[in-house]
């Protein structure tokens, strides 16, 4: 059985891998692990499972996958629901993903996740503002061009669990002003699964 190590709910990579293999009913192991306030203690702690002392990682049959995009495309390997079966939606997916995984680095820096508090921003930078709208676009564009609920269609795959963590920025960051209906619709139905509830009381 996989084995993921992981730290709820402060951790939105740890998020991404866990919130997949929930909603894809992929069996696993647990393995929660804590920040510490002592960066190099928790260095020290993490290296005993993680190559890089960070977090999400998994341990399969003997191997470790660490960064959370190598281990989604790890699953999929074995369970090729993880991405969408049509191809362009596939491709489309994991394109947005790969944005998602390197970009967008403003609303990482002035919106750090976390999904149990609120506090509204008094002020949105140009920059900010910016990627707000890029993320607007790109998320109207799944969300239209395959028909579906989910942005690749109409179930839950890897590229939502990429972006569930920014649906959760809206609501601590009180951001909805930014996005449109279609996209607020696909937001709220996120934040209210299932699945992220329980994430939230981990």
């Amino acid at each position: 059985m996989y084995q993921l190590y992981f730290n709820p709910p402060k951790s939105s990579w740890s998020l991404r891998v866990w919130v997949l293999l929930k909603e894809l009913n992929i069996p696993f192991e647990p393995k929660i692990v804590r920040y510490l306030d002592d960066l190099s203690e928790q260095r020290q702690q993490f290296k005993a499972f993680s190559p890089t002392s960070k977090i999400p990682v998994l341990h399969a049959d003997g191997l470790v996958i660490w960064d959370s995009l190598a281990i989604i495309e790890f699953l999929a390997e074995s369970y090729p629901q993880v991405w969408a079966e049509d191809k362009v939606a596939r491709t489309w997916s994991r394109s947005a993903c790969a944005e998602m995984h390197s970009g967008f680095e403003h609303l990482r820096e002035m919106c750090d996740f976390a999904p149990l508090a609120r506090k509204p921003l008094q002020e949105i930078p140009a920059v900010l503002s910016q990627e707000l709208a890029r993320l607007n676009q790109l998320l109207e564009e799944g969300l239209t061009a395959f028909g579906g609920a989910f942005l690749a269609g109409d179930r839950f795959t890897a590229v939502d669990a990429f972006f569930l963590p920014v649906m959760a920025r809206i609501e601590t960051y009180a951001l909805h002003q930014y996005f449109s209906p279609q996209v607020l619709a696909y937001q709220k139905m996120l934040v209210n699964s299932v699945s992220f509830k329980a994430w939230l009381t981990l």
